[in-house]
């Protein structure tokens, strides 16, 4: 690696240690910057940064990507002491439904997994809402059967939060413990560590193929968790809180899917 951008990387890195950011942020804001400073000039001007952005947007990254490259370039230019000269437009976030699954295609994706482990990652990440790194990082003692609760350790911005454990997995669940008895998490490889996130996108994505015919990503469970409380009755703090969303406004989100403010509205085709 070049020396300036060892020397950069290294400030940079340690300016977000001290904020605190989770390893999986500080990675990827520094292959970010990282991949800048190479494809900049030897003193990174403003004009290097709309270069930089403008060739993503015209690769079609993802907004998401692109909007964690404003925000990993902006800190970079305030630690080069540079930041009055960051001056570029917000980037406009893309307006979209999230993609969700009614009850009788989630049935069928846990009916076409016959192994025990398998089977429960899938229930657990739709039953609780879970991200993958929160399902990964599950230890056996966070699970509170009789309560009825998992603990959340940690999950994104680094915070604690309690969600639902089904009542309806008990069974299978405790078979599960006795069977594999996990020892460090509660979803382990044959070398006793933890899944990978990989390795449970690929249960999913096998499954769904069988039984939808197209493959799904483990995110849509947890906006299908999300939609269906809400078509439930459930008060949207409440899911909130179940999510681990710090603000309303990205839980509000799923107000667009759920049929709560349609379903007693007729179609006129339905009335002809």
């Amino acid at each position: 690696m070049h020396k300036k951008i060892s020397s950069i990387k290294q400030e940079y890195e340690n300016y977000l240690r001290l904020r605190n950011l989770s390893s999986k942020t500080i990675k990827s804001y520094s292959r970010i910057i990282e991949d800048f400073i190479r494809k900049s000039s030897n003193n990174p001007s403003n004009d290097d940064v709309k270069k930089y952005l403008l060739k993503s947007i015209e690769k079609k990254e993802s907004t998401s990507y692109i909007k964690q490259k404003y925000s990993a370039l902006r800190i970079l230019f305030k630690i080069i002491g540079k930041q009055s000269e960051f001056k570029l437009p917000n980037y406009k976030t893309e307006s979209k439904i999230p993609e969700i699954l009614n009850k009788t295609e989630i049935s069928k994706i846990i009916k076409e997994i016959k192994n025990l482990k398998h089977r429960l990652i899938v229930q657990l990440i739709y039953s609780a809402g879970l991200r993958v790194s929160e399902l990964t990082n599950l230890k056996p003692k966070d699970i509170d059967i009789e309560r009825k609760i998992i603990y959340i350790r940690q999950g994104k911005g680094k915070k604690d939060r309690i969600t639902l454990f089904p009542e309806s997995i008990k069974n299978d669940f405790l078979k599960y413990l006795l069977q594999y008895t996990p020892k460090d998490h509660l979803f382990e490889s044959n070398r006793n560590k933890k899944y990978s996130s990989k390795s449970i996108e690929k249960i999913l994505e096998k499954s769904s193929k069988k039984a939808l015919g197209r493959k799904i990503r483990p995110h849509v469970l947890r906006h299908s968790f999300a939609t269906h409380l809400l078509e439930q009755g459930v008060d949207i703090r409440k899911i909130q809180k179940l999510l681990g969303h710090k603000n309303l406004r990205t839980t509000q989100v799923y107000t667009h899917v759920a049929n709560t403010d349609i379903e007693n509205i007729k179609s006129p085709l339905d009335i002809l």
